[in-house]
């Protein structure tokens, strides 16, 4: 009877489960080196991918497992079972010291999995991790994921090998897309039985991040100016915005603004894109272009759903945008050509291009969205000056639109449906 209950359980885990693309590179890093921290969006299934990996948890938001840890880590981490996963690590930043201690004294592989929803320290100078834990960034599924389709290689690996990509077996329409970028990414969500259950749970998501997850590195804040911050970054997702604009929109001032801007990008829900610079451009704008990290926290900042998108053509745009910068930021770590993600614009504003990818031996792969689904030589205007400027250096350009079709463009140029994405 207790073996037909487990088992029962253990189907119910694996029909609840979706898989994620970064389960191999985590069961491969950790192989290779003696620990591994695995960084996210709070609820974008970080311990769930984790878990099943780990001999030995213990979650240190919870505060019975956390006193032990904070009263003396060496000592607590010393009796568990290895592989550990340790859980939520900003509860009790000291825990990394140990871990750092545990590692220098014995550096056998798969000895630690940590996981945290907050960026904090990690880049400080004095960060105990540095040459011990190697970091693995983790966001949100994409469609490919949520929908439980088979794995593709990363787009950005396709069109780098191919030049091109293959129209997808089945393509939404504008309203199709809109109602997947809005259904978000976050595991909870996708498991929510209807759109207007999704819709709560990601408004509880924003209301939790803007109160309780804020106080955990930043102390308290006032909920209200905050909210109006998150307000104007979503109204201004995927755009080149000034921090006097975002501050001014938000009614506060600049330092409160900036201390905001950080808060929120210590807390892994906000991006910001650097711009892409070289030496055979001139007079190339050097402001980021800031995104939130998945379209869903955009919708119900905003409380808007798809209706009200469609009637905003603004707001459209960004949020086609973001949606596809979202993908294509999940496939990072998964890609054999090493891209990091930028955006262009020149200073005086005649050239603009929405994303590009820099790939190793310095290579790029320029990227437009368009909320259209019949894209012209026109859209791809913008990408046509890059492969001039940039001559060998430019290995493809892509517009992605909302139609069925993938066809050239010109040389080195492909308009290609969102969904090749994932299918």
């Amino acid at each position: 009877m207790v073996s037909d209950a487990a088992e029962s359980w253990h189907r119910l885990l694996m029909r609840l489960y979706f898989a994620r693309r970064m389960d191999a590179l985590l069961e491969r890093t950790m192989a290779e080196h003696p620990a591994v921290m695995l960084v996210g969006p709070r609820a974008c299934g970080k311990t769930t991918t984790a878990a099943p990996i780990a001999a030995s948890i213990v979650r240190l938001d919870r505060p019975r497992e956390a006193e032990a840890f904070r009263a003396d880590p060496d000592v607590a981490l010393a009796n568990l079972a290895e592989p550990v996963l340790i859980d939520e690590w900003q509860a009790v930043p000291g825990v990394l010291a140990a871990i750092k201690r545990a590692v220098d004294a014995d550096p056998r592989p798969g000895r630690f999995l940590v996981t945290g929803s907050v960026r904090g320290d990690l880049d400080g100078e004095t960060w105990p991790g540095t040459g011990r834990l190697v970091r693995i960034d983790m966001h949100p599924m994409t469609v490919g994921e949520r929908q439980r389709l088979p794995a593709l290689e990363p787009f950005l690996d396709r069109i780098v090998a191919h030049g091109s990509v293959a129209s997808p077996r089945e393509a939404p329409d504008l309203r199709g897309y809109l109602a997947l970028a809005i259904a978000g990414g976050f595991p909870e969500s996708a498991l929510a039985a209807s759109d207007r259950a999704r819709e709560r749970w990601a408004e509880s998501y924003v209301d939790q991040l803007l109160t309780r997850d804020v106080a955990q590195i930043e102390g308290a804040r006032d909920p209200a100016r905050l909210r109006r911050y998150f307000e104007a970054l979503a109204l201004n997702s995927a755009g080149v915005v000034t921090d006097k604009t975002l501050a001014d929109a938000a009614g506060i001032g600049a330092k409160t603004a900036a201390a905001y801007d950080r808060l929120l990008g210590n807390l892994l829900v906000h991006e910001a894109t650097p711009a892409w610079t070289s030496n055979r451009l001139k007079r190339l704008a050097r402001s980021p272009k800031r995104y939130l990290a998945d379209a869903s926290l955009l919708a119900a900042a905003l409380r808007v759903d798809v209706e009200g998108v469609l009637r905003d053509g603004d707001l459209l745009g960004r949020v086609v945008d973001t949606f596809v910068a979202s993908q294509l930021r999940a496939e990072l770590e998964l890609s054999r050509t090493r891209p990091r993600l930028f955006h262009l614009r020149e200073e005086q504003g005649r050239h603009e291009v929405d994303l590009v990818a820099e790939l190793g031996g310095r290579r790029v792969v320029g990227i437009e969205v368009k909320a259209t689904s019949a894209p012209r030589a026109e859209d791809a205007r913008h990408l046509a000056w890059l492969r001039e400027s940039l001559g060998d250096r430019f290995t493809a350009g892509v517009v992605f639109h909302t139609g069925p079709r993938t066809f050239s463009l010109g040389d080195r140029l492909v308009a290609a449906p969102i969904a090749t994405l994932w299918c």
